[in-house]
């Protein structure tokens, strides 16, 4: 399972690109929260375009387990962009500590004018996202655009926390927008027979067509509670809630279980980039 990731996530970075395989793992200060993560590139000819975060921090006397997946197009820029401002913007957001739903509302979107207003350097590509927040190992704030995903596990049962945002389930504010949905044998719907997705950061030339609003929602952690997964499409292509649950739950070391993720996914023939962050809320 070990030679899956040639490097450890301190050598992810070499000669100013990135490797194509990463993985590592971390834990709360306060309690038995631990998380491990795993990104391997996919068959593409293209760099890596998905990045992550998963770590914690102290805000104001609290702990903040903080997670995210952003899996890019079009080159790597704007998911590098989301990897370094994203989680800042929403906790420096003065509603946070009251509201953390109106803060991740209006981060989303204050980090989205910043990405376009950075077009001539970050490029014409976009971003999917799905972040999670943990505060003090008890509250879960996930939101999400696009289809990355957050699959929490109670009880082994699979909840999916977060919305694929798709162009066909979209296909209605798509037009209303002005744009239109292709369905062209073969392959996904895409919008304007471009993306995949119908919400991002970025994209720029697609922008009057699409969101980049998220849906939000929060869930309690207690003692039902088993753990938590994020991962990119290129898992979900491949792979059920359920099936993904029942695989993590085997494995009593997240990083471990997130290699498995991947692994399976490659079984299974996944081309794309996959990255998958397992958080264990308990020991």
């Amino acid at each position: 399972m070990d030679n899956l990731c040639c490097f450890n996530s301190k050598f992810s970075k070499l000669a100013g690109g990135r490797s194509s395989c990463s993985s590592g793992k971390g834990r709360s200060n306060q309690g038995p929260t631990k998380y491990g993560f795993s990104l391997v590139k996919g068959k593409a000819n293209h760099p890596m375009e998905d990045y992550h975060v998963s770590k914690f921090v102290q805000l104001h006397g609290h702990e903040l387990g903080l997670f995210a997946i952003y899996d890019g197009h079009l080159g790597d820029s704007v998911p590098a962009y989301l990897q370094k401002h994203l989680f800042s913007n929403i906790l420096n957001e003065e509603d946070f500590r009251n509201d953390p739903h109106r803060a991740i509302l209006k981060a989303y979107e204050r980090t989205d004018q910043a990405i376009l207003s950075h077009t001539p350097d970050l490029g014409r590509g976009g971003s999917t996202a799905v972040t999670a927040i943990l505060i003090n190992g008890r509250k879960l704030w996930v939101a999400n655009v696009g289809d990355s995903r957050a699959v929490l596990s109670r009880r082994g049962q699979a909840i999916q926390l977060s919305i694929d945002h798709e162009p066909n389930t979209e296909r209605d504010d798509i037009e209303n927008r002005g744009g239109f949905v292709s369905n062209m044998p073969g392959d996904v719907a895409r919008v304007n027979g471009q993306l995949a997705v119908s919400r991002a950061f970025g994209d720029k030339n697609l922008k009057s067509h699409l969101s980049s609003d998220p849906d939000v929602t929060n869930a309690d952690v207690d003692a039902e509670t088993d753990l938590l997964i994020l991962a990119s499409d290129g898992l979900w292509k491949v792979m059920s809630n359920q099936e993904a649950v029942d695989i993590v739950r085997k494995v009593k070391d997240p990083e471990k279980a997130a290699k498995q993720l991947a692994i399976e996914a490659l079984v299974r023939e996944s081309k794309d980039d996959i990255s998958c962050i397992v958080v264990r809320f308990k020991g």
